[in-house]
């Protein structure tokens, strides 16, 4: 442990808001919906919180080189926490396959980034070779100092709550090191009866992404079912999830459950938190889209509690937004079928001449078009 607070390193992460949702809860028939949104940490997302005791205890072992495999959180968080504990940082990335603004987070945190020519899990496997072969410290979340880091958002969480557990708790499903993390956070509180009962957690895949949907679908927990993973929601898109056995473990102990959602389904979802003033990166979305699921299939009633975890800013991909809100996203795809229903959803910008009567004209268009405004 540290001697003194200055040992540690941090960037003041931590303490996230919990917000309510009133326009998610009218359409899902969930008064009581909230967001705990770690896309509020100082690089952007909930992986902040892990990296600071991970990388605390980096430094004091004496290491100068930290190394991740990322799909772009976890390569500007840990570059962040290298370069304010400095240490130097290295990260593996898949070429053309994470968000730039992601990737540009970790140039200017001073990380050495390596694009390779594979996917996530390639760049996992190569980083354990890495750090058998050279004095390199691993700071993805298959580290033990990641998950008990990431446990302070289940606290944080209960806290604001003024320690009443909710019914339900809703996380994004990637490489699963978050779901496990809260899920052993909320074990630990009950079993020093911190908190009386235990909310279930339940994990949201994107279907084309979705290995431990199937590994508890097809094998009943008990063998991971890897899959070549391909989604546009990518701080998700893992096909070999490091922690599936834990993330397993938690589901079944709190009572989740785990659910996959369509590329369409998470565009409308990522749409709606954003018309609530708060807005995600698409991998939060996932929770929402989720719950109206768990909603359809009585899973969650509408008198229960529901707190969805957003996992990253909606600055993180913004790429994603300006094409959902042109309707570029799905053109040329197996979805643009079905993406007819986000038109009303979208919100692109309007060239217009610069007089005060064109613009009139166009406030006027858009108060009795906004199916989303509150007031419309």
């Amino acid at each position: 442990m540290p001697e003194s607070e200055q040992d540690v390193v941090s960037l003041r992460e931590g303490n996230t808001p919990l917000y309510e949702l009133p326009q998610s809860s009218r359409r899902t028939g969930v008064p009581r919906l909230y967001a705990k949104h770690q896309g509020m940490n100082p690089t952007g997302s909930f992986k902040d919180t892990g990296m600071t005791v991970a990388s605390t205890f980096a430094r004091q072992a004496g290491y100068r080189w930290v190394a991740c495999a990322s799909t772009g959180n976890t390569s500007a968080s840990m570059a962040a926490y290298a370069a304010r504990g400095g240490m130097r940082s290295v990260v593996l990335v898949p070429e053309g396959k994470i968000s730039w603004s992601k990737l540009s987070q970790a140039l200017d945190y001073g990380a050495l980034t390596c694009q390779l020519r594979t996917d996530f899990d390639g760049c996992l496997r190569l980083l354990q070779e890495l750090v058998r072969r050279a004095p390199v410290y691993q700071l993805n979340s298959i580290n033990p100092f990641r998950l008990e880091g990431q446990k302070t958002l289940a606290f944080e969480l209960l806290e604001q709550l003024d320690w009443q557990p909710p019914d339900h708790i809703i996380v994004p499903g990637g490489n699963l090191g978050n779901s496990s993390a809260i899920g052993k956070a909320l074990l630990e509180m009950r079993e020093i009866e911190l908190i009386s009962r235990l909310p279930k957690l339940s994990v949201i895949q994107a279907e084309g992404a979705n290995a431990l949907v199937r590994t508890l679908r097809e094998a009943g927990g008990k063998q991971l079912v890897q899959v070549q993973a391909e989604t546009r929601a990518t701080a998700i898109r893992i096909g070999n999830p490091a922690s599936w056995k834990k993330a397993v473990k938690v589901i079944q102990a709190t009572g989740g459950a785990c659910e996959q959602v369509s590329e369409v389904e998470i565009a409308q979802a990522k749409a709606e938190i954003g018309a609530e003033g708060i807005g995600c990166e698409p991998a939060s979305a996932v929770t929402l889209a989720g719950l109206k699921k768990f909603v359809r299939s009585g899973f969650v009633k509408p008198d229960e509690s529901v707190v969805l975890v957003l996992t990253g800013n909606l600055l993180k991909d913004p790429d994603f937004t300006m094409e959902f809100h042109r309707g570029d996203l799905f053109s040329s795809t197996e979805h643009k079928s079905g993406s007819d229903l986000l038109s009303p959803l979208r919100h692109p910008p309007v060239v217009l001449d610069a007089t005060l009567e064109a613009v009139i004209q166009t406030l006027e268009r858009a108060e009795q078009s906004d199916p989303l405004h509150p007031n419309a």
